[in-house]
C-alpha cells in the first residue's frame, strides 16, 4: 500500500495522507517524521491506503521522510480508543492518541522489578469476613450472580484493607489469564504501592509515572505491549497501558482530583477505564473512604456495587477527632495543638502537620491606601517564599523581590498575611527546638526522589514532626503516626467552584486517616475559622453518610453535577476585548436552537481572570443529558471556526472537576 494516514498532536480531528516513506518501512502503529506545513512533525501512523483520497492528485502528496520505531507501538485498539476520546473530550484524534503513547525515542533501563523480588504467594495476611466478601463479588466471573455488577466499589475508612483486597482481586485476574491496570492518584502515593506490587507480583510487574524519563516509559511500555508485564500501576496515563486481555481495572483514591487531566486533551481516568472495561470485558473496581459525590449516587442508585470495609485490621481505631475555634487563639498554631505535639513526642511517637498551603505567606496589602500586591500576568495575589527571598506567583512562575513599602503610596504600613508551610515550619522549629522537623510540599521535595527519601525517613522514625500539603495527607501508612494536626481547615472553601466542600471534606477526612493507624489513641486536631461549616464539623464527626446526604441535597437544589452535566468552554486570548468578543460570538451561536432542558451560563470572567497574560471568559453548558449539549456544542464549534478571531483560543472541558 502506498499511502499511509497520519494525525499529529494538533487540535484538529481528521487525519492526513502521505506517501509511505522510500523504505517502505512506516506500518500502523508506528511513529513517523513528516512535513507538516513548515514544520516537520511527529506523526502517528493510524491507517493504510491502496488509493489517494478523491480528487487529490498523488504528485500534491507530501512524503514520510523518517520511520522512529522498528516495531509497532499501538494497534487498533489504542487507534479506536484514541479516536473516543477525541469525540467525547473534543479535542484532536493526534492530541489523543499523543496523550496515550509515551514520548520517548529510544529504550533504557526502565523500572522492571528484579526475578528474586518475585513472591509467589503474598498471602500472609488473613482477610476479615467484609474482605473476603469484597474479594468473591469483585473476582466474580462476569454474568454470574455474584458478580453480576461490572462495576465495584470498595467504600472503606482508612486503614481498613482496601489495598490487600486489590491485590487479591489482581492475583485472581492473572490466575485467570488476564491483566491488571491499577491506578493510584499521584506519585506520592504510586511508591507505596509499587512496593506492594513488587513484592506480590515480581517481574510480571510494570510502572508508568512522571517520575520516570522517556526513555524509561518507553521501555515499560514495550515490555507490556509484548505481555511480558501483565499488571502495570501508576497514576493517571497508566489507564492507556497496552495490557494484552484487560480483566481487572483497579482505580485507588477514587475521588481525587488528579485523575481529571488539566490540559487537552482533558480526560478522567475513571471515564478512559470505564470505555476500557467495556471494550475488554474487564471489570471496574474503585475505593476510597471519601468517593466523589458522583460515585456516591451510582452506589445509592445500584448502578455500581457497593462493598463496605467497617474497621481497621492493624489494632488501630478511628482517631478522637476535636475542632478548635482559631479566632480564639492567637498565632497560627493554638495551644492545644501544641500541648499535643509535646505528649506525642515525650511518647515516642510521631506528627503530621497538615497546610494545603505552601509558600511563607499569600497575601502583602497596604493598610495605608489598600494597594494589594498582584502577579502581572495573572488575576493572583503573590506568595511570599522566604527560602527564595521573593514573591511568587503559584500559576505562571512570575517572581519578584519583596517590596521595602508600598510600591504605589510608599507607606511603611504594608506587609504580608496569612501563613504558608514555610511559615508553619518557622514556627514549629522555634517552638520545640529538640523534635526533628521536615517539610514536603512541591518546594522542599522539588529533587528528584526527594519525596521518597522524606516519607523512608519518616516511616523509619527519623523525623518526630512532618510538616506538608496534600502530598502527605493521602493514602499513606505510617505506623508511627499518632496525632495529625490541620492547621487550616479552611484553605480551600474559599474557592467559587461548587466542588469546595467535596474537597474540603475529604481532605480532612483522608488527613485524619494517617492517625492511630495500628494503636487505638489517635488523635486529630482540626484548626478552623469556620468551626459549624458542614464539610468541616461533618468530617470531623466521622458522620460520612451525613456530609454526603448534605452535599447532594445542595447540588440537587443548584443543579449541579451528579444531578446535570457540564460542559466548561474556556475562551482566552492575550488581549482581553478578544477574548470578550469571541465569547460573546460563540455564545451567540450556542443560544440558536438550544436543546430542551439545556442552559447556557455565561459568558463570563473566570474565577481567575488572567493567567500567563491571557485573559479568560468562560461559558458553560448545563443538561441533564450529555449527548444534546455535546452535539450541540460541537455544531457551534464547527460553525465558529468558520469564522474565528485569530489570537483567541477555545478549550472544552466535559464534565470539568474545577471551574476556575
Amino acid at each position: 500500500m502506498p499511502y499511509v494516514e497520519l494525525v499529529f498532536d494538533v487540535p484538529l480531528d481528521h487525519a492526513f495522507t502521505y506517501l509511505r516513506d522510500d523504505k517502505g518501512e512506516a506500518k500502523i502503529g508506528t511513529r513517523v517524521m513528516a512535513p507538516f506545513g513548515r514544520r516537520e512533525l511527529l506523526g502517528y501512523v493510524v491507517a493504510e491506503k491502496d488509493v489517494a483520497p478523491e480528487g487529490i492528485a498523488e504528485a500534491s502528496l507530501k512524503k514520510v521522510r523518517r520511520v522512529v520505531d522498528d516495531e509497532a507501538l499501538f494497534g487498533r485498539d489504542e487507534i479506536e480508543l484514541a479516536k473516543w476520546m477525541a469525540g467525547f473530550y473534543l479535542c484532536g484524534f493526534g492530541e489523543a492518541l499523543a496523550a496515550m503513547i509515551p514520548s520517548g525515542r529510544r529504550e533504557s533501563a526502565s523500572s522492571a522489578f528484579a526475578e528474586e523480588d518475585f513472591t509467589a504467594n503474598g498471602n500472609s495476611l488473613d482477610l476479615s469476613e467484609e474482605q473476603r466478601a469484597a474479594l468473591d463479588a469483585v473476582s466474580a466471573p462476569l454474568g454470574e450472580p455474584a458478580g453480576a455488577a461490572s462495576m465495584h466499589y470498595l467504600y472503606g475508612i482508612t486503614g481498613s484493607g482496601k489495598t490487600e483486597v486489590f491485590l487479591r482481586a489482581a492475583e485472581r485476574a492473572l490466575a485467570a489469564g488476564r491483566s491488571v491496570i491499577y491506578l493510584v492518584p499521584e506519585i506520592s502515593l504510586t511508591h507505596q504501592v509499587i512496593d506492594a506490587v513488587a513484592e506480590r507480583f515480581g517481574p510480571v510487574a510494570a510502572t508508568m509515572h512522571s517520575g520516570m524519563t522517556p526513555s524509561q516509559r518507553l521501555a515499560e511500555w514495550r515490555r507490556i505491549r509484548r505481555g511480558e508485564a501483565r499488571v502495570v500501576v501508576g497514576p493517571r496515563s497508566a489507564v492507556f497501558a497496552p495490557v494484552r486481555d484487560l480483566g481487572l481495572l483497579v482505580i485507588d483514591e477514587e475521588h481525587d482530583g488528579s485523575y481529571k487531566s488539566g490540559s487537552s486533551p482533558r480526560y478522567h481516568a475513571r471515564q478512559v477505564a470505564l470505555k476500557r472495561c467495556a471494550a475488554a470485558g474487564a471489570r471496574l473496581v474503585m475505593g476510597s473512604a471519601t468517593p466523589s459525590a458522583e460515585a456516591w449516587k451510582l452506589m445509592a442508585d445500584g448502578q455500581v456495587a457497593r462493598h463496605d470495609l467497617t474497621r481497621r485490621l492493624s489494632g488501630g481505631a478511628p482517631p478522637e477527632v476535636r475542632i478548635v475555634d482559631l479566632s480564639l487563639s492567637e498565632g497560627c498554631l493554638s495551644a492545644e495543638l501544641k500541648e499535643a505535639i509535646r505528649e506525642t513526642a515525650k511518647a515516642g511517637r510521631q506528627t503530621i502537620l497538615f497546610l494545603n498551603r505552601r509558600g511563607f505567606s499569600y497575601f502583602y496589602r497596604c493598610r495605608t491606601c489598600g494597594y494589594e500586591l498582584s502577579c502581572k500576568r495573572c488575576s493572583v495575589s503573590l506568595t511570599y517564599h522566604k527560602s527564595k527571598g521573593r514573591a511568587v506567583c503559584h500559576y505562571c512562575g512570575y517572581s519578584a523581590p519583596i517590596p521595602a513599602s508600598c510600591p504605589e503610596c510608599g507607606s511603611l504600613d504594608a506587609s504580608f498575611a496569612g501563613f504558608g508551610t514555610e511559615l508553619i515550619e518557622e514556627e514549629v522549629a522555634r517552638t520545640f527546638p529538640d523534635l526533628r522537623v521536615r517539610r514536603a510540599d512541591a518546594d522542599s521535595v522539588a529533587k528528584k526522589g526527594g519525596l521518597k527519601d522524606t516519607l523512608d525517613v519518616f516511616r523509619a522514625g527519623g523525623i518526630d514532626l512532618l510538616l506538608g500539603t496534600q502530598m502527605v495527607a493521602k493514602g499513606l501508612n505510617f505506623p508511627g503516626v499518632r496525632l495529625v494536626g490541620v492547621v487550616l481547615a479552611d484553605t480551600g472553601l474559599h474557592l467559587p467552584d461548587f466542588r469546595a466542600a467535596e474537597r474540603t471534606f475529604s481532605l480532612i477526612v483522608q488527613v485524619s486517616g494517617r492517625a492511630g493507624r495500628y494503636f487505638p489513641d489517635g488523635r486529630v486536631i482540626v484548626q478552623t475559622y469556620r468551626p459549624a461549616e458542614p464539610a468541616i464539623a461533618l468530617a470531623c464527626a466521622h458522620d460520612i453518610e451525613g456530609f454526603y446526604r448534605y452535599e447532594l441535597e445542595q447540588r440537587e437544589a443548584l443543579g449541579f453535577p451528579p444531578y446535570s452535566r457540564l460542559i466548561r468552554v474556556v475562551v482566552r486570548s492575550k488581549a482581553p476585548e478578544k477574548a470578550e468578543r469571541a465569547a460573546r460570538a460563540l455564545a451567540a451561536l450556542l443560544r440558536k436552537d438550544l436543546p430542551s432542558g439545556a442552559e447556557l451560563l455565561g459568558p463570563t470572567e473566570c474565577p481567575i481572570a488572567v493567567i500567563a497574560g491571557n485573559a479568560r471568559r468562560q461559558l458553560l453548558l448545563r443538561s441533564q443529558s450529555l449527548g444534546a449539549i455535546h452535539a450541540h456544542l460541537r455544531r457551534a464549534l464547527a460553525a465558529y471556526a468558520e469564522r474565528s478571531e485569530s489570537g483567541a483560543y477555545i478549550e472544552t472541558d466535559v464534565d470539568p472537576v474545577s471551574l476556575l
